[in-house]
């Protein structure tokens, strides 16, 4: 069989293909034609050249997982936010691979690993194929066999495993590309996305993404182009959004997800009710595969996703989802018991599954999370109404004794084994694996040091911790002096057992605002500071709670001031109005600002993802600054409520901005 003339379409197969397959920078180079070279050998239908022994490979050998799974990449083809270059790509695999025994339902095919005795073997009983390079002598291989005996193979094979075949035929793959060929993509559906969002818990953003069969991966840039994006009706920040909200998901797990969603008879997705009930069939294999939730509300998304320095590890909806279900969710409904490993870098804490890190990266973003979603999600939110159990789930997991989480680095970086031993005592640490490292471990904290080398004179000192041992006794007083750096986990743990914390539960549990109130609107939260404000400046209820504000919030632009006010602009303008009449505020326009008057005084610039500041509302806040300019966020210690009257005291005594 002599390669087919499929186009130049290879370079355009691993942004097609991307979060299906790996080794996508080898998917551009002749893999079509590698592939249908590939698929003849099996078939018994091409013979290798002079000179060759063997049909190539292709894509890195990543692509054995295809078989039985092609539905994924069907719809891709198929699906309307598929940029034209991706979808002739795809076209061209799908009719590729519709001529290769792997969409033979009769096939019988299977995938192992062997010694690399050759690159390719056949006779009358089938063929063997080197699908990847050689690694230490071995490589993974595919097999087809036409008879009852053993088709030759190479040395030593192991691992077998029997290709299942599912949707994707010879016949249905040759359908859908006369079909998308014919009527172009299949329709866009609107209702489709909502129906699929309501049955998996999915934001609109993501469900839209699993419509068009793309579920994340790693993005090509743009992910969307502007054209795409208007046909889907998602924004930038949305379809970002979407793709971080699916981004954990494997390529096994996308093309399993995927793998029988698609009708029997593929025209059924042109027809009215076809993108329907495809989203149906999605939403049904994503519940048996990862099981159903409480579908966020987009403003609430939009208010998480908003502050990128909180959601560049976690994305927003991963964190909404753990303040909804606490006591269910896989990280703050479970305990954890690591244990210490050694790696090249030294000494690392671990689990299984690695959940101990994706625990410690979720309790990082769910402490960031929580003044958030204290102070800027309204009364009657299910986020923030999830906050008190939240932090009770979370206070759970660190008074489980086997946990053990990463506790920083020692100030100097580096300490002799003599001097940890000083500080932490001569036992050393027991754990399922023996460590070559030196240890010493005090039961609350654990210090680890490997022995100096030639590479290494001055190994790194890794310490370690055990929050349910961890308080105000002299060895947490100890752990904090000695790894003194770069503690962010155990920053997360002192919040979560702080006074500020505990208040802001007692605020959310007790209902002390209305349904739709915002605790950030000191008429709700601070009515008595706002008379006090009310009658000393001689201004109306609406400029004391607007001057409270700029006082005590961080960033109080008019969009959020409006959102969380209930104002519309005029009713702004002219609170904002009477604060510059009073004397008390400035109007001006400043970079990043979003608003348009300021306290007096001196102003602190910032880049991304921090935001701008007024000095003295910088130190009131616990802003750290160098200079004129903003380094650090907030460090929260007062409940707003006890901000607006810390604030406002201060001003009463002349210690005010200005």
């Amino acid at each position: 069989m002599a390669p087919t003339t499929v186009g130049p379409w290879d370079q355009w197969l691993s942004p097609a293909m991307s979060g299906l397959v790996t080794g996508l920078g080898m998917w551009n180079w002749n893999a079509l034609a590698s592939l249908e070279r590939v698929g003849g050998y099996l078939a018994g239908t091409w013979d290798p050249p002079a000179g060759e022994d063997g049909p190539g490979i292709v894509g890195d050998g990543s692509w054995p997982p295809l078989i039985g799974r092609m539905a994924a990449v069907a719809l891709r083809a198929a699906a309307p936010g598929t940029r034209v270059e991706h979808r002739e790509a795809l076209l061209a695999f799908l009719e590729i691979w519709a001529a290769t025994p792997m969409a033979d339902p009769s096939a019988r095919l299977r995938t192992g690993v062997a010694r690399a005795d050759a690159k390719a073997v056949r006779d009358e009983r089938g063929a063997t194929v080197a699908i990847t390079w050689p690694s230490e002598g071995r490589c993974n291989v595919v097999q087809v066999r036409t008879g009852d005996a053993d088709p030759p193979e190479f040395g030593a094979p192991d691992d077998w495993v029997e290709a299942a075949h599912g949707w994707g035929d010879a016949d249905q793959l040759r359908r859908l590309v006369a079909l998308v060929r014919e009527r172009g993509p299949m329709a866009w559906d609107p209702a489709a996305v909502r129906l699929l969002g309501a049955e998996t818990g999915v934001s609109r953003a993501a469900a839209t993404l699993l419509v068009i069969g793309d579920a994340g991966g790693i993005r090509t840039l743009p992910p969307l182009d502007p054209e795409q994006r208007a046909v889907l009706g998602l924004s930038t920040a949305e379809a970002d959004a979407g793709y971080d909200e699916l981004r954990r998901l494997t390529e096994l797990d996308r093309l399993e997800l995927f793998a029988h969603v698609l009708p029997e008879d593929p025209a059924e997705l042109w027809e009215p009710a076809g993108p329907g009930a495809l989203a149906a069939r999605i939403a049904a294999a994503w519940q048996t595969r990862f099981g159903r939730a409480r579908q966020v509300p987009e403003a609430t998304l939009a208010v998480l996703a908003e502050h990128t320095g909180l959601t560049v590890h976690t994305p927003a909806a991963h964190i909404c989802a753990a303040f909804m279900a606490p006591e269910t969710h896989p990280l703050t409904g479970r305990n954890h018991d690591p244990w210490l490993a050694e790696g090249l870098g030294g000494t690392y804490c671990t689990s299984e599954e690695q959940g101990v890190r994706w625990f410690q990266e979720f309790l990082k973003a769910l402490t960031d999370a929580l003044p958030i979603v204290y102070a800027e999600l309204p009364a009657g939110d299910p986020v923030r109404a999830g906050l008190p159990a939240t932090v009770a789930a979370l206070r759970a997991r660190l008074d489980h004794p086997g946990l053990l989480l990463d506790a920083g680095y020692t100030a100097r970086y580096h300490e002799s084994a003599d001097r940890l031993r000083e500080l932490f005592g001569d036992r050393p640490y027991v754990g399922p694996i023996p460590l070559k490292a030196a240890s010493f471990d005090d039961g609350l904290s654990i210090a680890t040091i490997a022995e100096p080398s030639e590479g290494c004179p001055n190994p790194f000192v890794r310490t370690y911790f055990r929050p349910a041992r961890y308080g105000d006794d002299e060895r947490s007083a100890l752990l904090r002096r000695v790894a003194s750096g770069g503690a962010p986990v155990r920053d997360a743990v002192d919040m979560l057992r702080g006074d500020w914390c505990a208040r802001v539960v007692e605020r959310v549990a007790g209902d002390t605002l209305p349904v739709g109130g915002y605790e950030a609107d000191p008429a709700l939260s601070a009515p008595e500071t706002v008379a006090r404000v009310e009658k000393a400046l001689g201004v109306d209820a609406d400029a004391a709670a607007l001057y409270l504000q700029l006082l005590a919030i961080e960033r109080p632009s008019d969009r959020r001031v409006r959102l969380w006010n209930g104002w519309n602009a005029a009713r702004h303008r002219e609170a904002a109005a009477a604060l510059v009449a009073a004397g008390v505020v400035v109007a001006d326009k400043r970079a990043r600002a979003g608003r348009g008057i300021f306290l007096p005084g001196d102003w602190a610039k910032a880049r991304k993802p921090l935001w701008p500041i007024e000095v003295w509302k910088a130190n009131l806040l616990g802003v750290r600054r160098i200079g004129d300019r903003v380094w650090e966020e907030q460090v929260w210690r007062l409940t707003l409520p006890e901000m607006f009257a810390h604030a406002w005291d201060l001003v009463e005594r002349g210690e005010g901005p200005g």
